[in-house]
């Protein structure tokens, strides 16, 4: 019975294979999410972008209507959007994925 169960190996090629394929599907699942987390991340920073480039400017203008001796005036009105650079409306200032390391203080470099 001893010598049956050394020359046995069949269970043990079969858990190797297993082990070596899962680990190797665990490890490009992990690589995948991680392209996938910076593939969205790109995409909603495209889309802040995006909205934040939009400009919201309006105006309108006012009116005069003369009623026999009477003159009814509704003003007119006007709003600007400018682009904000200090709170990163365009492209050039921040990425969400993307960004430059800082240089602390007093670091000697």
């Amino acid at each position: 019975m001893m010598q049956a169960f050394v020359r046995d190996e069949s269970g043990f090629i079969v858990s190797a294979e297993l082990i070596l394929v899962s680990t190797i599907l665990v490890i490009g699942l992990i690589v995948g999410l991680v392209e996938l987390q910076a593939s969205i991340l790109h995409e909603l920073d495209d889309l802040g972008d995006a909205i934040g480039s939009l400009n919201q400017s309006y105006s309108y203008a006012g009116t005069v209507t003369t009623k026999g001796v009477h003159n009814i005036t509704t003003a007119g009105s006007a709003y600007g959007d400018l682009s904000d650079v200090s709170c990163c409306d365009c492209n050039d200032c921040f990425s969400l994925y993307c960004t430059n390391p800082s240089i602390k203080e007093g670091s000697g470099s």
